[in-house]
């Protein structure tokens, strides 16, 4: 699946593997969790992440209170 496909027929959460600057879909849908917050994310607009915890984060603010959680900050 790449950016030019259409997630919206595929509505519900996905299954991602998150690689270094990139992602694999392994069970289509159109959005992820936040791993902090919750939140949906819609696919295309899926930027943070981390390939070592192998969690979405839906901003910037979420990726930091991560790191403090874990003691990085």
């Amino acid at each position: 699946m790449n950016r030019h496909e259409n997630r919206m027929t595929m509505p519900g959460e996905a299954q991602i593997q998150f690689l270094d600057a990139d992602f694999r879909i392994i069970k289509p849908g159109n959005f992820v969790r936040c791993a902090v917050t919750g939140t949906a994310i819609p696919i295309d607009e899926l930027r943070y992440w981390s390939v070592e915890r192998q969690e979405a984060y839906a901003n910037p603010d979420a990726v930091l209170k991560r790191l403090e959680s874990l003691g990085f900050i």
